[in-house]
């Protein structure tokens, strides 16, 4: 899919204070937005099977809780037909029902139909005390649809009512993405909002998504909100100053990641960068992605270039058994790269130890630097199916590595545990680690996308 295009709005202004608003419109501490009202839409951007997640399976409601921490009640929760289902509960009670995995970066797509009247919602980043944000699904007389709230009313949309079809299914997609909580919404493939927060804003970071039923509402205890074909597409972490993010994940540089230094080691494309050891088989470019199949046995792939100081990201994506790794600073002199160098481990944390019946050392879950400095927040990694985001600063003898947003160590080398680092290269090539055991999946046991590294002088 191409990136969006360039958007013609129309900026609008919202009443406060309830003007214009029921009671239950009326919120304290308005918050200063901007809501546009797009003229010259983006495209909105389709979710399929091949590139993101099912999060609702049509049977069970696995991968989902109730939530009532938020002391919004308990709303009942089924699935009939096929179909996720929302109607309240005891007391006319309301409730939230989100995934137990947390998302911070996503488009995220749903079909919804709502009888009328009845006030529902889509929540992102609903952590753990606090609401996050709500895309507001009111479908009653005084409701509005894809208005945006975090408890109290953030912004207003007064014309997105009219693109929501009465007693049909109705398409929702919405994408988030950065610290500022950057939102846009497109209701039936018509775009039909954008919001950010306002400096000096702030939200949770990261939080699951979720389904509101709104309590309190005079309606029969028959009236139901119902979803289906609820799926997810992770963004990548990145910084949005530096790079720009497509509704695939792809990054580019931005003009001034440019100006810095920023390049691509693999962008979807070809791997010209890149050099096989051991065998080309194994490695192959499909659908943008860089990927490592069982079939092919070991080796690694090597950047032709060296490097010494240097900035690094990329995402990676595990199956099951997987084994590979990160190499840095790693010499061509047929030694083991994992020590002439310096490897970050990317494991399947969640199953290794059970089939092979082997315990881990410390530092071989995956964000551990092999042989050194293990992986203190081990909860950072994502489930299998999901993609990762590392990080990398190497300058001097300073290693610094993030995951997934996380600090998972910052060291000076010379003086961690293991083969001393004074004795390992200086200067290398950077490399990723092609091991296969005979455990892994069928199919890629590991798939890599937007590596970019910046040398620094």
């Amino acid at each position: 899919m191409s990136p969006p295009a360039t958007r013609s709005c129309q900026v609008h202004s919202f009443p406060v204070w309830g003007q214009g608003m029921s009671a239950k419109r009326t919120f304290a501490g308005f918050v200063a937005a901007v809501l546009f009202a797009v003229t010259g839409a983006a495209q909105e951007p389709l979710l399929s099977s091949d590139d993101s997640l099912e999060l609702f399976d049509g049977r069970t409601l696995e991968g989902w809780v109730t939530r009532d921490d938020l002391d919004v009640g308990q709303a009942k929760w089924t699935v009939e037909d096929g179909v996720l289902v929302g109607r309240q509960g005891e007391g006319k009670a309301g409730g939230l029902l989100t995934t137990a995995l947390p998302y911070r970066n996503f488009v995220f797509s749903v079909e919804t139909r709502i009888d009328w009247p009845f006030d529902s919602g889509v929540f992102l980043r609903a952590g753990p005390r606090d609401r996050g944000l709500e895309v507001t699904l009111d479908w009653s007389g005084d409701g509005e649809i894809a208005a945006v709230r975090s408890g109290d009313l953030l912004a207003h949309n007064e014309t997105a009512k009219s693109v929501f079809k009465k007693d049909d299914w109705n398409r929702v997609t919405v994408r988030c993405e950065g610290a500022d909580a950057g939102l846009r919404a497109w209701l039936n493939g018509t775009e039909v909002m954008a919001f950010a927060l306002p400096p000096g804003g702030s939200l949770a970071s990261t939080g699951p998504i979720g389904f509101q039923v709104h309590g309190g509402e005079d309606v029969p205890d028959t009236q139901a909100v119902r979803f289906r074909n609820v799926r997810v597409r992770e963004l990548p972490e990145f910084d949005p100053q530096l790079f720009d993010c497509d509704d695939r994940g792809r990054l580019a540089p931005t003009a001034k990641g440019h100006e810095i230094g920023w390049r691509a080691l693999f962008d979807g494309g070809a791997l010209d960068a890149w050099e096989t050891s051991g065998g080309e088989s194994g490695v192959s470019v499909k659908d943008g992605l860089l990927r490592f199949t069982k079939e092919g046995g070991g080796g690694d792939l090597r950047t032709k270039e060296d490097f010494r100081d240097f900035e690094l990201r990329l995402d990676f994506r595990l199956s099951t058994m997987c084994n590979s790794g990160l190499f840095l600073r790693a010499a061509r002199d047929g030694s083991n790269p994992a020590y002439s160098g310096c490897e970050i481990q990317i494991l399947d944390d969640f199953n290794w130890e059970r089939v092979t019946g082997k315990e881990l050392k410390d530092f071989q879950f995956t964000g551990g630097l092999y042989g050194s400095v293990p992986n203190k927040k081990r909860d950072a990694l994502r489930p299998l199916g999901h993609w990762n985001s590392y990080e990398v600063r190497y300058v001097g003898s300073r290693l610094a590595v993030k995951l997934n947003g996380e600090t998972l160590y910052d060291v000076d080398t010379l003086t961690v545990p293991g083969k001393p680092f004074g004795e390992r290269a200086r200067t290398g090539f950077i490399g990723l680690q092609r091991h296969a055991p005979r455990a892994a999946g069928p199919g890629d046991f590991v798939a890599f996308r937007n590596l970019f590294v910046r040398p620094l002088p």
